[in-house]
């Protein structure tokens, strides 16, 4: 068994609280689907938020999902690069799996797709 890497991003509109929440659930459900996983194969989940996101933590919103209350979570900001993607969440979901790496599926959402084309399901 390894360890893999599954990223995911998604995008808000506004720097709201009920947003940010709602977006990060979106994104861990839509991981969790794509590849199958449970929670006690997940060893933690790095969370990263762009510096226009103050409204809330996303590791709030995933605390709350049955099963997942035991799951480390660290949120911290994303790095400020000029012409970067703004209100943008992102995810690092560290999982114990016998998948190759080519066999995960990451997830980018809303316009959180532009990060990564190649590996959105637009451009598969």
């Amino acid at each position: 068994m390894m360890v893999r890497g599954i990223r995911g991003a998604t995008t808000v509109e506004q720097n709201d609280k009920a947003e940010i929440l709602a977006a990060s659930v979106e994104l861990l459900k839509t991981i969790i689907a794509e590849n199958g996983i449970q929670p006690e194969e997940v060893a933690c989940i790095y969370i990263t938020v762009t510096q226009d996101l103050t409204a809330a933590f996303p590791a709030q919103a995933l605390r709350q999902i049955a099963g997942w209350e035991l799951v480390p979570l660290m949120c911290s900001l994303e790095i400020a690069v000029e012409g970067s993607l703004e209100k943008c969440i992102r995810f690092m979901v560290m999982v114990n799996t016998t998948k190759n790496q080519d066999e995960i599926i990451h997830v980018y959402l809303k316009e959180a797709m532009r990060l990564r084309p190649d590996l959105s399901k637009s451009a598969k």
